[in-house]
C-alpha cells in the first residue's frame, strides 16, 4: 500500500531531497576525515566559519527548491484562467522540463477550439439548406409532414450546437445582457414588458447562443401563456446561479410539468408552438451540467427554474 503523503510532489520532492542530503552527509562526513588528516590548515576552521559558510547555502537550497515548485501551482493558476473563460490559452515561462507540456497542451486547446468552430459552422449550414427547402415545400403544400420535419430539424440542429459549443472550455455568458436582449425582441414580438430582476454580476459557464436559445423559449412561453405580467430573476446559491421565470398564466398541473418537459409533447396540443421548446431547454441545460424544473409562480402561474454553474471565481 502507498504511503497517502507521498501522493503530494512536494513531499516527494523534499524526502528524496532529504535522503539525498542524508547521502551526501554520510559521503561527505567520510570525505573530511581524510582530507583533514592530509591537509594541516583545515584543522584549524572553527564550527563558527563552518556555519557562516552552511546556512547561507542552505538558504539559497531551499530558496531553489520553493522556486522550482511555484512553476506548478502557477501552472494551475493559468489551467483555471481558461477553465473560467477569462484566457484561452496557457501563458507564462516555465521550467525546460515542464514547458513541453504546456506547449502540448496550447495545441490541444487550439485544436480543440478549431473542432468546436468546424462542427458550428457545419450545423449552421446544415440549418440553412435544410431549412430554404422545406420553406419552399410549405408554401407549395399544407402538409402538417412538412411542419413536423421542421420542427424535428430545429430541434435536433439545437441539439447539435449545443453538444458541440458545450465541449468549449471557458464558456462564459451575463445573464443580464441575454435577458435584457430577448426583453426587447420579445416586447416588439407580444407587446408586452418583461420585468427583470438580474444581477449585473451574475454569469454562468453557457454559450451565449446557448444561452439566448434556452431563456428565449421560456421567455416566448411565458409571454404567450401570461395575463399581464413576466417576471425574470436570477440568484446566487453557493458556486450556481438560479434564474426563475415566472408568468400570471393558467399554469401547469403539477402531474403534467414532467411531461411536458419531454419532446414532441405539449400541455395543451392547440397551444401554438412546436413542442419541442422545453424539451430543447431541457436537453441544452443538461449538456452544461445544469438543470430545469417547473414550479408554481409566487404570481399565479408556472414558475420555471433554470440552475447553471456559475462562471464568476
Amino acid at each position: 500500500m502507498r504511503i497517502r503523503i507521498f501522493r503530494s510532489l512536494r513531499a516527494r520532492f523534499f524526502a528524496g531531497s532529504l535522503l539525498w542530503t542524508l547521502g551526501l552527509l554520510a559521503l561527505a562526513h567520510f570525505l573530511s576525515l581524510y582530507v583533514f588528516r592530509r591537509v594541516a590548515w583545515l584543522r584549524n576552521l572553527n564550527h563558527h566559519d563552518v556555519m557562516l559558510v552552511a546556512i547561507p547555502m542552505m538558504f539559497l537550497g531551499l530558496l531553489l527548491v520553493r522556486r522550482g515548485l511555484t512553476a506548478f501551482d502557477d501552472l494551475r493558476e493559468r489551467l483555471s484562467d481558461v477553465r473560467d473563460g477569462r484566457a484561452s490559452r496557457v501563458e507564462g515561462e516555465y521550467p525546460n522540463e515542464i514547458a513541453p507540456l504546456v506547449h502540448d497542451l496550447n495545441e490541444l486547446l487550439a485544436h480543440r477550439e478549431e473542432a468546436v468552430r468546424r462542427a458550428l459552422a457545419k450545423a449552421g449550414d446544415l440549418a440553412h439548406g435544410l431549412k430554404t427547402p422545406l420553406a419552399i415545400l410549405a408554401q407549395d403544400s399544407n402538409s402538417d409532414q412538412i411542419e413536423k420535419m421542421r420542427r424535428q430539424i430545429d430541434y435536433h440542429l439545437a441539439h447539435a450546437r449545443a453538444a458541440a459549443s458545450g465541449a468549449t472550455i471557458g464558456a462564459h455568458s451575463s445573464v443580464l445582457e441575454s435577458v435584457e436582449g430577448l426583453a426587447r425582441t420579445l416586447l416588439r414580438l407580444h407587446g408586452r414588458a418583461i420585468e427583470v430582476h438580474v444581477d449585473r454580476e451574475h454569469a454562468v459557464r453557457v454559450q451565449r447562443e446557448d444561452l439566448d436559445e434556452i431563456l428565449g423559449n421560456l421567455l416566448d412561453n411565458a409571454c404567450k401563456w401570461s395575463r399581464t405580467r413576466v417576471v425574470v430573476t436570477s440568484s446566487s446559491i453557493d458556486d450556481s446561479i438560479v434564474i426563475t421565470v415566472d408568468d400570471d398564466g393558467p399554469g401547469v398541473d403539477p402531474s403534467l410539468r414532467d411531461v411536458v418537459l419531454q419532446r414532441g409533447v405539449r400541455a395543451d396540443e392547440a397551444a401554438p408552438g412546436s413542442g419541442f421548446g422545453l424539451a430543447i431547454v431541457r436537453d441544452l441545460a443538461e449538456l452544461y451540467g445544469g438543470a430545469i424544473a417547473l414550479e408554481s409562480a409566487p404570481i399565479g402561474g408556472l414558475r420555471a427554474r433554470l440552475k447553471f454553474r456559475s462562471a464568476v471565481a
